[in-house]
């Protein structure tokens, strides 16, 4: 009976006994958590600077007048361009030896010729047409003066109507239109006989020719492509933030002078110049860009010692800007984030928020936050702070020996 009475007991007080241990390791977590939290030391933030000078190099701005420079790709293409076609029907006879593929031609050099045959005798029966119109209009005349003389005889009054048909208007008036009309005709097939003859419009490079000898041709078909090679146009495109920069053609002004560039062609140090002549008064519809327009003369280099222009090409193409007044030029990689400059300032380093008037592809031309003689920190800094201490590499040699032989002392 004492057994079974103890039981019971015994397993309540063990569980009770797990009870008051758990909440024991509890609170002495609880305790110990606030023990470190109370004990733990505090990070504070203190606005100490290195007292060790870092290493830096720098360059002095200096403020002025400087003229940007916006460098794009543009492609090459023909000022004048023209597929030459022939005005009258035949079979072309001949072919001159600069109708090929890269011929040259100056204006008005023959191409080409059609069979002319035809068109001479069409002329021979047009002559003799106007010929006997000639004659026709003779014989009315002297009719005309005879009827005339028997009328004055009769000494008849009559009526203007009547008087007209005596003396045969009508038929004078048509035997006139008779002889304008072969006029016209004989003048007509002139035209076509001088037709035959197809010439260059203008001074032109041959780029394609589409017949031979022996080809009968119709008018409107194509005989031949030819462009000019007085100049080349390069269009090019623009950002629209940067055209108040570039100067258009004026009255008496030229417009902004541009620099080509074909390394892959010309070489690395080969280049051309250009005058920007025109804006386009249309976005490109793909970037949304401006488009100028700029002329190159001379594109094969006939005239002067340059590399020749290909039609097609992608180039470089740099146009001058017009001059920024008062302003620092800078180079964009020493423009930091936000636009601001560390500046040496006494051997302490500044960091100055700048207004950045234009950026072209590698300086930025700056009207606030720097001065002249000032002196711009181009070196990396692993620390950047205002008042950090600086120290010029060219002058760091002195400082170290005096700081050696302090040191020695």
């Amino acid at each position: 009976m004492n057994d079974a009475r103890t039981a019971p007991r015994r397993r309540w007080l063990s569980v009770l006994g797990s009870m008051i241990a758990c909440l024991a390791i509890l609170a002495a977590s609880a305790a110990a958590i606030v023990v470190i939290n109370r004990t733990e030391p505090t990070a504070q933030q203190i606005s100490a600077t290195r007292k060790s000078a870092a290493l830096v190099e720098t360059v002095t701005v200096q403020r002025g007048t400087y003229a940007p420079r916006l460098a794009v790709l543009g492609v090459v293409e023909a000022a004048q361009e023209v597929v030459l076609s022939p005005r009258v029907a035949g079979q072309v006879i001949e072919l001159s030896p600069e109708f090929i593929p890269g011929g040259m031609v100056r204006r008005g050099d023959t191409l080409l010729r059609i069979d002319a045959v035809d068109f001479e005798n069409t002329l021979s029966i047009r002559e003799a047409d106007l010929q006997q119109a000639e004659a026709s209009l003779e014989i009315e005349e002297g009719r005309q003066d005879l009827a005339r003389k028997e009328l004055d005889l009769l000494g008849e009054t009559i009526d203007e109507t009547n008087r007209a048909l005596a003396l045969r208007e009508p038929q004078l008036r048509s035997m006139q239109a008779e002889v304008r009309a072969a006029e016209a005709a004989v003048q007509r097939v002139k035209l076509d006989l001088e037709r035959t003859s197809v010439f260059a419009p203008f001074d032109a490079q041959i780029l394609s020719r589409s017949v031979n000898v022996g080809s009968q041709v119709a008018t409107g078909d194509e005989l031949g492509q030819l462009v000019g090679i007085d100049e080349y146009w390069i269009q090019t495109s623009v950002p629209l933030r940067s055209l108040r920069w570039i100067q258009f053609p004026e009255a008496d002004v030229q417009g902004s002078e541009v620099v080509l560039r074909d390394s892959d062609t010309w070489g690395p140090d080969a280049q051309r110049r250009a005058r920007v002549t025109r804006l386009i008064g249309a976005l490109d519809r793909e970037t949304r860009l401006a488009r100028v327009l700029v002329t190159v003369p001379d594109p094969l280099g006939h005239k002067s010692d340059v590399p020749p222009l290909i039609l097609g090409t992608l180039i470089e193409v740099e146009i001058e800007g017009r001059p920024i007044e008062d302003v620092l030029r800078l180079r964009r990689e020493y423009v930091r984030e936000g636009d601001t400059v560390w500046v040496m300032k006494e051997g302490k380093l500044e960091i100055r928020e700048t207004d950045v008037v234009f950026r072209d592809a590698e300086h930025a031309y700056i009207r606030k936050g720097l001065e002249s003689e000032e002196e711009v920190v181009i070196s990396t800094l692993a620390t950047v702070a205002d008042g950090v201490g600086l120290r010029r590499v060219d002058d760091a040699s002195e400082p170290r020996e005096n700081s050696n032989s302090e040191a020695t002392d």
